[in-house]
C-alpha cells in the first residue's frame, strides 16, 4: 500500500487524491448576492449539515488551487452574512456543473444557466426553484483554515427556513431518497446519483446491544462464502439461536438435503447468505450455528 506524506506531492495532485477518496459528497448550490444586490450560484461539495438543534450546515469554499483567488461567493457571504443552500438532484445536475464556470462577478449563474430565480422568505438571495430542498441560512461564522491556494474556508451556517418541493415526499410525509433523486460527488468529473439500485436500506438498532463479531461461531469467523458485511448482520443478532432451535432446521427437507452436499459447511453458509440477503436474519442466524456443528 502506497504511503503519501501530503507535504511531498503537489496540492492539485493531494486535492484529487481527497476528492477521490472521500465521497459521495453531497452538492451544495450556494446562491449569494453581493452588497448591490448582484446574484451568484456556485456549487460546493465540501459541504454536509453538522447539527439538528440548532440546524447547522457548513460549506467550504476554497481558495482557487491554480492561482489562489477568491470565489466570489465567499466574497458576498463576508459581504451579507446570508445564502440559501438548494439541494441538487439529477435533474438539473448539468446546470449546476455549469454554475461551476467561473464567470464575472457581474454575470447571473441564474441567466446562464437556466435555472429560476425566487424569492426567499427571510434572506436576500434567490433560492432556485428546480431544486427539490432550498435552506435559507444566516451565516454565523467563518473559518479561514489557510492563506494558499486550496485551502478551505469553511462558511457556518444556520438555517432559518426549509422549502420542501411535495413530489420528494412519501405517504408519511418523509423524503422518498427515490423521488428527491440526489446527485452526490465524487473525484475528477465522476458523480453518483443516490437513487434505484444505489440506494440500500441498512436497518440498525442503536438501542439493542448486538452479540457482536467475537460472539459469532469459529465457522463463520473463517468462512470462505460469507462476507464481513454478513457478518455484520450475524453479529448485530441480540442474543445467538437455541440450540433447539438449531436443531429443529434438521427437520427441513432443503437443510436435509444440503447436509449431503459437500463441503457442508459451505452449502450452508451460501444458504445462509441468501436469506442474510433477504433479511432473513434470524433464520440465517440458525443456519450458521448449525454449519458450527458440521465436524
Amino acid at each position: 500500500m502506497p504511503v503519501i506524506d501530503p507535504k511531498t506531492i503537489p496540492v492539485p495532485e493531494l486535492h484529487q487524491l481527497l476528492v477521490g477518496s472521500i465521497g459521495p459528497r453531497p452538492i451544495a448550490l450556494a446562491s449569494t448576492v453581493d452588497a448591490g444586490g448582484r446574484p451568484n450560484l456556485a456549487p460546493f461539495s465540501f459541504f454536509n449539515i453538522f447539527s439538528s438543534n440548532p440546524p447547522i450546515c457548513i460549506f467550504s469554499a476554497n481558495l482557487r488551487v491554480m492561482n489562489n483567488t477568491t470565489k466570489d461567493t465567499l466574497r458576498n457571504v463576508q459581504q451579507t452574512g446570508e445564502v440559501v443552500i438548494n439541494a441538487v438532484n439529477f435533474s438539473i445536475i448539468r446546470q449546476v456543473a455549469l454554475a461551476s464556470v467561473e464567470y464575472p462577478a457581474e454575470v447571473s449563474e441564474f441567466h446562464e444557466t437556466g435555472l429560476t430565480p425566487i424569492a426567499s422568505d427571510l434572506v436576500k438571495p434567490f433560492r432556485v426553484k428546480e431544486s427539490p430542498v432550498q435552506f435559507e441560512c444566516k451565516v454565523k461564522e467563518i473559518l479561514p483554515l489557510g492563506e494558499n491556494g486550496g485551502a478551505g474556508n469553511l462558511i457556518v451556517c444556520e438555517i432559518l427556513r426549509i422549502h420542501v418541493d411535495e413530489k420528494i415526499l412519501d405517504e408519511q410525509g418523509k423524503i422518498n431518497p427515490h423521488k428527491i433523486d440526489l446527485m452526490g460527488r465524487l473525484g475528477r468529473s465522476f458523480y453518483v446519483r443516490a437513487s434505484g439500485e444505489a440506494v440500500h436500506l441498512i436497518h440498525q438498532p442503536t438501542n439493542k446491544i448486538g452479540i457482536g463479531y467475537h460472539k459469532l461461531p469459529e465457522s463463520a469467523r473463517q468462512s470462505e462464502v460469507l462476507t464481513g458485511n454478513n457478518l455484520g448482520q450475524l453479529a448485530a443478532i441480540t442474543a445467538p439461536p437455541g440450540p433447539d432451535d438449531v436443531e429443529e432446521l434438521r427437520q427441513d427437507a432443503y437443510i436435509a438435503e444440503a447436509l449431503q452436499k459437500k463441503p457442508v459447511v459451505n452449502t450452508l453458509h451460501r444458504i445462509a447468505q441468501r436469506e442474510l440477503a433477504k433479511e432473513n436474519i434470524e433464520l440465517a442466524a440458525r443456519i450458521v450455528w448449525l454449519a458450527d456443528t458440521i465436524k
